[in-house]
Protein backbone atom coordinates (compact mmCIF):
# COMPACT_ATOMS: atom_id res chain seq x y z
CA UNK A 1 0.00 0.00 0.00
CA UNK A 2 2.80 2.23 -0.48
CA UNK A 3 2.96 4.45 -3.56
CA UNK A 4 3.29 7.81 -5.19
CA UNK A 5 2.02 8.91 -8.15
CA UNK A 6 4.90 8.87 -11.03
CA UNK A 7 5.60 8.22 -14.64
CA UNK A 8 5.78 4.69 -15.96
CA UNK A 9 9.40 2.97 -15.73
CA UNK A 10 11.81 2.33 -18.45
CA UNK A 11 11.49 0.38 -20.84
CA UNK A 12 12.64 -3.12 -20.51
CA UNK A 13 16.47 -4.12 -20.82
CA UNK A 14 17.58 -6.38 -22.92
CA UNK A 15 21.18 -6.25 -22.44
CA UNK A 16 21.27 -7.25 -18.99
CA UNK A 17 24.31 -9.55 -19.48
CA UNK A 18 26.48 -6.95 -21.19
CA UNK A 19 24.98 -4.20 -18.41
CA UNK A 20 23.85 -5.95 -15.14
CA UNK A 21 24.18 -2.54 -13.17
CA UNK A 22 21.59 -0.61 -15.16
CA UNK A 23 18.97 -3.36 -14.95
CA UNK A 24 19.23 -3.41 -11.55
CA UNK A 25 19.01 -0.02 -11.16
CA UNK A 26 15.82 0.12 -13.40
CA UNK A 27 14.36 -2.96 -11.06
CA UNK A 28 15.10 -0.81 -8.16
CA UNK A 29 13.73 1.98 -9.07
CA UNK A 30 10.35 0.77 -11.13
CA UNK A 31 9.50 -1.55 -7.28
CA UNK A 32 10.94 2.11 -5.89
CA UNK A 33 8.17 4.44 -7.23
CA UNK A 34 5.52 2.12 -5.70
CA UNK A 35 7.05 1.15 -2.46
CA UNK A 36 8.47 4.09 -1.25
CA UNK A 37 11.17 4.57 2.01
CA UNK A 38 11.94 0.62 1.92
CA UNK A 39 15.30 0.61 -0.09
CA UNK A 40 16.50 -2.18 2.04
CA UNK A 41 13.95 -4.43 1.63
CA UNK A 42 13.71 -3.60 -2.05
CA UNK A 43 17.02 -4.33 -2.68
CA UNK A 44 17.08 -7.53 -0.80
CA UNK A 45 14.02 -8.64 -2.90
CA UNK A 46 15.89 -8.27 -5.47
CA UNK A 47 18.74 -10.43 -4.33
CA UNK A 48 16.47 -13.29 -3.71
CA UNK A 49 15.33 -12.64 -7.51
CA UNK A 50 18.66 -12.77 -8.42
CA UNK A 51 19.79 -16.32 -6.50
CA UNK A 52 16.55 -17.42 -8.13
CA UNK A 53 14.73 -18.26 -4.73
CA UNK A 54 11.56 -17.49 -3.16
CA UNK A 55 10.71 -14.61 -0.68
CA UNK A 56 8.22 -14.81 2.21
CA UNK A 57 7.34 -11.18 3.74
CA UNK A 58 5.59 -11.69 7.06
CA UNK A 59 4.71 -8.19 9.17
CA UNK A 60 1.26 -7.27 10.57
CA UNK A 61 -1.20 -6.18 7.90
CA UNK A 62 -1.35 -3.17 6.47
CA UNK A 63 1.98 -2.20 5.88
CA UNK A 64 2.86 -2.99 2.21
CA UNK A 65 3.60 -6.48 1.96
CA UNK A 66 1.17 -7.26 -0.71
CA UNK A 67 1.82 -3.77 -2.86
CA UNK A 68 5.63 -5.14 -2.64
CA UNK A 69 4.61 -8.34 -4.26
CA UNK A 70 2.96 -6.91 -6.98
CA UNK A 71 5.61 -4.19 -7.39
CA UNK A 72 8.19 -7.27 -7.84
CA UNK A 73 5.73 -8.83 -10.43
CA UNK A 74 5.30 -5.47 -11.82
CA UNK A 75 8.94 -4.59 -12.47
CA UNK A 76 9.83 -8.37 -13.74
CA UNK A 77 7.13 -8.08 -16.40
CA UNK A 78 6.50 -11.82 -16.56
CA UNK A 79 2.95 -13.52 -15.78
CA UNK A 80 1.73 -13.31 -12.61
CA UNK A 81 -1.36 -14.94 -10.86
CA UNK A 82 -2.26 -13.93 -7.07
CA UNK A 83 -3.75 -16.62 -5.08
CA UNK A 84 -5.83 -15.57 -1.86
CA UNK A 85 -5.11 -18.53 0.76
CA UNK A 86 -8.12 -19.03 3.36
CA UNK A 87 -8.99 -21.96 5.58
CA UNK A 88 -11.28 -23.54 2.63
CA UNK A 89 -8.74 -23.46 0.02
CA UNK A 90 -7.98 -27.12 -1.85
CA UNK A 91 -4.70 -28.19 -3.19
CA UNK A 92 -6.41 -28.60 -6.61
CA UNK A 93 -7.35 -24.69 -6.91
CA UNK A 94 -3.58 -24.12 -6.85
CA UNK A 95 -2.70 -27.14 -8.83
CA UNK A 96 -5.12 -27.22 -11.23
CA UNK A 97 -7.10 -30.51 -11.64
CA UNK A 98 -7.99 -33.33 -14.72
CA UNK A 99 -11.34 -32.52 -16.35
CA UNK A 100 -12.75 -35.69 -18.40
CA UNK A 101 -13.56 -35.21 -21.79
CA UNK A 102 -16.85 -36.93 -22.92
CA UNK A 103 -16.18 -35.61 -27.04
CA UNK A 104 -12.25 -37.01 -26.31
CA UNK A 105 -13.40 -39.80 -23.88
CA UNK A 106 -9.46 -39.21 -21.90
CA UNK A 107 -8.91 -36.77 -19.00
CA UNK A 108 -7.23 -33.53 -19.89
CA UNK A 109 -4.95 -31.30 -17.24
CA UNK A 110 -6.65 -27.75 -16.60
CA UNK A 111 -3.72 -26.20 -15.32
CA UNK A 112 -4.10 -24.01 -12.21
CA UNK A 113 -2.86 -20.44 -11.05
CA UNK A 114 0.06 -21.96 -9.68
CA UNK A 115 1.00 -22.20 -13.24
CA UNK A 116 2.42 -18.78 -13.98
CA UNK A 117 6.16 -17.20 -13.37
CA UNK A 118 5.38 -14.95 -10.37
CA UNK A 119 2.59 -16.21 -7.84
CA UNK A 120 1.66 -14.10 -4.90
CA UNK A 121 0.65 -16.53 -2.22
CA UNK A 122 -1.53 -13.97 -0.29
CA UNK A 123 -1.60 -14.41 3.94
CA UNK A 124 -0.04 -18.42 2.99
CA UNK A 125 -0.57 -18.82 6.68
CA UNK A 126 -4.72 -18.89 6.54
CA UNK A 127 -4.58 -21.89 4.79
CA UNK A 128 -4.58 -25.53 6.00
CA UNK A 129 -1.05 -27.46 6.13
CA UNK A 130 -2.56 -29.93 3.37
CA UNK A 131 -3.05 -26.90 1.36
CA UNK A 132 0.39 -25.28 1.92
CA UNK A 133 2.07 -28.26 1.02
CA UNK A 134 0.90 -28.33 -2.52
CA UNK A 135 3.78 -25.52 -3.47
CA UNK A 136 6.47 -28.10 -1.85
CA UNK A 137 7.37 -29.90 -4.73
CA UNK A 138 6.80 -26.24 -6.39
CA UNK A 139 9.29 -24.51 -5.05
CA UNK A 140 12.10 -26.91 -5.15
CA UNK A 141 11.40 -28.86 -8.32
CA UNK A 142 9.27 -26.13 -10.33
CA UNK A 143 7.69 -28.46 -11.25
CA UNK A 144 3.70 -30.44 -10.03
CA UNK A 145 2.86 -34.19 -10.12
CA UNK A 146 -1.13 -34.67 -11.06
CA UNK A 147 -2.12 -38.18 -10.84
CA UNK A 148 1.43 -39.57 -11.81
CA UNK A 149 2.20 -37.23 -14.37
CA UNK A 150 4.87 -34.15 -13.94
CA UNK A 151 4.09 -30.71 -15.29
CA UNK A 152 7.06 -28.28 -15.72
CA UNK A 153 6.08 -24.97 -14.09
CA UNK A 154 7.12 -21.93 -16.18
CA UNK A 155 10.86 -20.33 -15.89
CA UNK A 156 11.96 -18.11 -14.12
CA UNK A 157 9.33 -19.69 -11.48
CA UNK A 158 9.32 -17.33 -8.46
CA UNK A 159 6.41 -18.00 -5.22
CA UNK A 160 6.16 -14.47 -3.83
CA UNK A 161 3.95 -15.22 -0.26
CA UNK A 162 3.03 -13.04 2.58
CA UNK A 163 2.16 -14.16 6.12
CA UNK A 164 0.67 -12.31 9.51
CA UNK A 165 2.67 -13.21 12.60
CA UNK A 166 1.24 -16.33 14.08
CA UNK A 167 -0.88 -14.43 16.98
CA UNK A 168 -3.36 -13.47 14.84
CA UNK A 169 -6.65 -15.26 14.37
CA UNK A 170 -6.99 -17.64 12.02
CA UNK A 171 -3.46 -18.73 11.20
CA UNK A 172 -1.99 -21.91 10.71
CA UNK A 173 2.18 -21.82 11.09
CA UNK A 174 4.38 -23.00 8.12
CA UNK A 175 5.78 -26.22 8.53
CA UNK A 176 9.44 -26.46 8.80
CA UNK A 177 9.39 -27.83 5.52
CA UNK A 178 7.43 -25.09 3.45
CA UNK A 179 9.92 -22.77 5.83
CA UNK A 180 13.13 -23.94 4.31
CA UNK A 181 12.35 -23.68 0.55
CA UNK A 182 12.09 -20.05 0.99
CA UNK A 183 15.50 -18.28 0.04
CA UNK A 184 15.03 -15.11 2.61
CA UNK A 185 12.25 -13.63 5.02
CA UNK A 186 11.18 -9.78 4.67
CA UNK A 187 9.91 -7.66 6.95
CA UNK A 188 8.29 -4.41 5.62
CA UNK A 189 8.01 -1.79 9.13
CA UNK A 190 6.12 0.73 9.20
CA UNK A 191 6.95 3.55 7.38
CA UNK A 192 8.94 7.26 8.68
CA UNK A 193 6.47 9.92 9.45
CA UNK A 194 7.59 11.88 6.30
CA UNK A 195 6.61 8.40 3.95
CA UNK A 196 3.26 7.91 5.63
CA UNK A 197 2.18 11.33 5.02
CA UNK A 198 2.67 11.26 1.37
CA UNK A 199 0.90 8.24 1.44
CA UNK A 200 -2.12 8.93 2.75
CA UNK A 201 -2.02 11.82 0.03
CA UNK A 202 -1.28 9.63 -2.70
CA UNK A 203 -3.96 6.26 -1.47
CA UNK A 204 -5.99 7.08 -4.51
CA UNK A 205 -3.21 6.44 -7.10
CA UNK A 206 -2.08 3.62 -5.92
CA UNK A 207 -3.66 0.78 -8.07
CA UNK A 208 -3.42 3.08 -11.06
CA UNK A 209 0.31 3.30 -10.58
CA UNK A 210 0.58 -0.20 -10.91
CA UNK A 211 -1.18 -0.90 -13.68
CA UNK A 212 0.82 2.03 -15.75
CA UNK A 213 4.13 0.43 -14.36
CA UNK A 214 6.40 -0.60 -17.60
CA UNK A 215 8.78 -3.98 -16.59
CA UNK A 216 12.37 -3.14 -15.43
CA UNK A 217 13.22 -6.42 -17.05
CA UNK A 218 12.20 -8.87 -19.56
CA UNK A 219 12.54 -13.51 -18.96
CA UNK A 220 15.79 -13.15 -21.06
CA UNK A 221 17.07 -9.78 -19.02
CA UNK A 222 16.32 -11.78 -15.57
CA UNK A 223 18.00 -14.88 -16.88
CA UNK A 224 20.87 -13.26 -17.80
CA UNK A 225 21.41 -11.29 -14.49
CA UNK A 226 20.62 -14.91 -12.99
CA UNK A 227 23.54 -16.38 -14.76
CA UNK A 228 25.69 -13.30 -13.57
CA UNK A 229 24.60 -13.35 -10.34
CA UNK A 230 25.96 -17.58 -10.49
CA UNK A 231 29.60 -16.60 -11.85
CA UNK A 232 30.40 -14.09 -8.80
CA UNK A 233 33.12 -15.10 -7.08
CA UNK A 234 33.78 -16.13 -3.55
CA UNK A 235 37.35 -16.95 -2.17
CA UNK A 236 37.61 -20.40 -0.17
CA UNK A 237 38.37 -18.46 2.98
CA UNK A 238 34.77 -16.29 2.89
CA UNK A 239 33.17 -19.88 1.97
CA UNK A 240 34.53 -21.46 5.13
CA UNK A 241 33.32 -18.48 6.99
CA UNK A 242 29.47 -19.20 5.54
CA UNK A 243 29.79 -22.59 6.49
CA UNK A 244 31.08 -21.48 9.80
CA UNK A 245 27.77 -19.81 10.46
CA UNK A 246 25.56 -22.79 9.45
CA UNK A 247 27.36 -24.93 11.64
CA UNK A 248 27.31 -22.99 14.73
CA UNK A 249 23.97 -23.40 14.37
CA UNK A 250 23.98 -27.22 15.29
CA UNK A 251 27.14 -26.76 17.66
CA UNK A 252 24.72 -23.89 19.53
CA UNK A 253 22.74 -26.00 22.44
CA UNK A 254 19.87 -23.04 22.02
CA UNK A 255 18.83 -24.51 18.30
CA UNK A 256 16.89 -27.47 18.27
CA UNK A 257 16.39 -27.45 14.25
CA UNK A 258 19.68 -25.89 13.24
CA UNK A 259 20.30 -24.51 9.50
CA UNK A 260 20.52 -26.92 6.81
CA UNK A 261 22.21 -27.47 3.60
CA UNK A 262 19.73 -26.03 1.65
CA UNK A 263 19.98 -23.08 4.00
CA UNK A 264 23.40 -22.74 3.53
CA UNK A 265 23.08 -22.89 -0.45
CA UNK A 266 20.54 -20.70 0.01
CA UNK A 267 23.40 -18.22 2.06
CA UNK A 268 25.70 -18.97 -0.47
CA UNK A 269 23.93 -17.77 -3.60
CA UNK A 270 22.43 -14.77 -1.94
CA UNK A 271 25.64 -13.61 -1.36
CA UNK A 272 26.88 -13.96 -5.09
CA UNK A 273 23.34 -12.29 -5.62
CA UNK A 274 24.33 -9.38 -3.49
CA UNK A 275 27.81 -8.69 -4.72
CA UNK A 276 26.71 -8.28 -7.93
CA UNK A 277 24.43 -5.53 -6.87
CA UNK A 278 27.03 -3.82 -5.22
CA UNK A 279 29.04 -3.40 -8.75
CA UNK A 280 31.25 -6.57 -7.68
CA UNK A 281 32.39 -9.83 -9.26
CA UNK A 282 33.36 -11.13 -6.03
CA UNK A 283 32.26 -11.43 -2.79
CA UNK A 284 32.90 -10.33 0.50
CA UNK A 285 32.38 -10.95 4.24
CA UNK A 286 29.86 -8.15 5.08
CA UNK A 287 27.84 -9.97 2.21
CA UNK A 288 27.14 -12.67 4.18
CA UNK A 289 27.11 -10.88 7.36
CA UNK A 290 24.14 -8.93 5.90
CA UNK A 291 22.43 -11.36 4.52
CA UNK A 292 22.65 -14.43 7.29
CA UNK A 293 19.49 -12.83 9.07
CA UNK A 294 17.10 -12.62 6.92
CA UNK A 295 18.18 -15.77 5.32
CA UNK A 296 18.60 -18.35 8.16
CA UNK A 297 16.31 -16.63 10.95
CA UNK A 298 13.21 -18.36 9.07
CA UNK A 299 14.59 -22.08 8.83
CA UNK A 300 15.62 -22.54 12.06
CA UNK A 301 13.76 -23.26 15.75
CA UNK A 302 15.01 -22.38 19.12
CA UNK A 303 14.60 -24.61 22.19
CA UNK A 304 13.30 -21.88 24.24
CA UNK A 305 11.04 -18.99 23.34
CA UNK A 306 8.51 -18.34 21.61
CA UNK A 307 9.48 -19.13 18.84
CA UNK A 308 8.96 -15.62 17.30
CA UNK A 309 10.69 -14.58 14.37
CA UNK A 310 12.75 -11.96 16.26
CA UNK A 311 14.08 -14.27 19.05
CA UNK A 312 15.41 -16.25 15.87
CA UNK A 313 16.34 -13.19 14.54
CA UNK A 314 18.40 -12.34 17.39
CA UNK A 315 20.06 -16.05 17.77
CA UNK A 316 21.44 -15.32 14.41
CA UNK A 317 22.73 -12.48 15.32
CA UNK A 318 24.50 -13.72 18.32
CA UNK A 319 26.22 -15.57 16.60
CA UNK A 320 27.34 -13.46 13.67
CA UNK A 321 29.04 -11.37 16.04
CA UNK A 322 30.85 -14.28 17.91
CA UNK A 323 31.76 -15.93 14.22
CA UNK A 324 35.71 -14.95 13.69
CA UNK A 325 35.80 -13.66 10.22
CA UNK A 326 38.01 -14.24 7.56
CA UNK A 327 40.60 -11.53 7.13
Amino acid sequence: MNASATVPSAAPIDAAAHDPQRAIHALETTIGRIVQGKDDVIRLAIVALLADGHILIEDVPGVGKTTLAQAVARAMGHSFQRIQFTSDLMPSDIIGVSVYRQRDQQFEFVQGPLFAHVVLADEINRATPKTQSALLEAMSERTVTVERTRHALPRPFLVLATQNPLEHFGTFPLPESQLDRFLMTLQMGYPAPSVEKALLRAAGDIRQLLEDTVPAVDTGALQALQQRARAVHVAEPLLDYLLALAHATRDDPDFALPVSTRGAQGLYRATQALALCEGRDHALPEDVKRLAVPVLAHRVTLKRGSGDLDDKRAAIERLIATTPVPV
